[in-house]
């Protein structure tokens, strides 16, 4: 308890009264006096443990670190191609798509079976498996104790990666991997980047052999990111979503995962394919949600539910429209969007964080104010524009600042 005591007031410290070598022997007794005994419950061997930490110290290059004693801080430049320039972010799906293409028909009997089993269709499973790993040809560069070790010791989510943390020393105990573990920055694992936790719950055996390999198998990958997506609730039989025309007439403040109604409402209202085609008569009567990532400043759609069921695979609006996207020119031939990306994203996070504290105060409900415009910071911008007199974009500009955060 004394021991305790005096790490725990070492901790307390500024880190700017701390070198990184103290900070180094916190992280030690951290390992030793928390993860180890919580590990141990788990039933991770000693042997298991001191092998995964030998040599691990603590990683300082990765993002969003809050060593001891400091604070965390909203960073002033973008980092996010989600926010910060959209149409960067789907600067390499033709190649994904050519790529996909050939192996969908090389794995096209193991593609079936699992869509059969599943529902979730093959060109999906491609999309994501190109997105997360290049089809499994990406290098995994760090140690995965090291990544999780430092994040669950000192970043903005510390308690979430200290339980991964635990999740990867479980894999390490049953040998699930026949080699080092290597990960992400984030910790993810293998070639669909799933998560410890994430292996623990979904990682499938998709070649019979006993096994869920998602480091060397093929088979064993598509069928654990098919059951991923199956179990958080993908619609076997309909769409991820549609790009459309949005006219005037309909405000952008409408987008939102929680103000869905059906297809054939939103075409009531004057949105339209881009395609020009009707929407799929079995979708009409589905429920419809309108997302605009760029708000007025780019392509516009028309998602369904299990456009959401890919955000539980990777939280960000750009990543689910890209394997979406990616799946339907594998499977269809499409081209690029219709619209193009407007120049937006040119706002340091800093500043759109203290727009979001504005529109807080005035009572706007904008997911939080950490500089990141979210769906529900794009609609309370346009909201705060209806109110005021102004046309809704829906997206953070320049010249918004000066009128908000006074």
């Amino acid at each position: 308890m004394i021991r305790l005591a005096l790490l725990l007031l070492t901790l307390a410290l500024p880190a700017s009264a701390q070198d990184r070598a103290a900070i180094e022997q916190q992280f030690r007794s951290w390992l030793e006096q928390d993860i180890w005994p919580a590990a141990s419950a788990q039933g991770v061997s000693r042997a298991t443990f001191d092998r995964s930490f030998s040599g691990v110290r603590l990683n300082w290059d990765l993002p969003d670190l809050v060593p001891p004693g400091s604070k965390a801080t909203t960073p002033k430049r973008q980092t996010q191609s989600e926010f910060g320039a959209p149409g960067r972010y789907f600067r390499g799906v033709s190649g994904d798509a050519a790529i996909g293409r050939d192996l969908a028909r090389r794995h096209a009997t193991t593609l079936a079976r699992i869509e059969k089993q599943t529902g979730v269709p093959g060109r999906i499973l491609l999309g994501i498996w190109g997105r997360e790993s290049a089809y499994g040809r990406a290098k995994i560069p760090h140690n995965v104790f090291a990544v999780l070790g430092t994040k669950g010791f000192m970043a903005t989510r510390a308690p979430y990666f200290r339980e991964e943390l635990i999740a990867a020393l479980q894999i390490a105990e049953a040998g699930h991997a026949s080699g080092p573990l290597r990960s992400s920055w984030a910790g993810a694992l293998g070639q669909p980047q799933f998560m410890p936790s994430s292996f623990l719950q979904y990682a499938a055996d998709g070649d019979g052999d006993g096994r869920a390999d998602i480091w060397g198998s093929v088979p064993d990958t598509l069928a654990s990111i098919a059951n991923y997506l199956a179990r958080h609730g993908w619609v076997p039989g309909r769409d991820w979503g549609f790009e459309v025309t949005v006219p005037a007439s309909v405000s952008c403040a409408l987008e939102g995962p929680d103000q869905g109604r059906p297809i054939s409402e939103w075409e009531a209202m004057g949105i339209t394919r881009v395609s020009n085609r009707p929407f799929p008569d079995h979708e009409r009567s589905g429920e419809g949600f309108l997302m605009m990532p760029a708000g007025r400043n780019g392509p516009a759609f028309v998602v369904t539910p299990n456009f959401y069921v890919l955000k539980d695979y990777n939280m960000s609006d750009l990543y689910a429209l890209y394997v979406g996207h990616v799946g339907d020119r594998i499977q269809y031939g499409v081209g690029n969007f219709s619209a193009p990306w407007g120049a937006v994203g040119k706002m340091y996070r800093s500043d759109i964080a203290a727009m979001q504290r504005s529109l807080e105060g005035m009572g706007h409900d904008v997911g939080g104010a950490d500089g990141l415009p979210g769906f529900k910071t794009r609609r309370s911008i346009g909201r705060w524009q209806e109110a005021t007199g102004r046309a809704a974009t829906c997206f953070p500009e320049p010249s918004m600042k000066a009128q908000l955060v006074r």
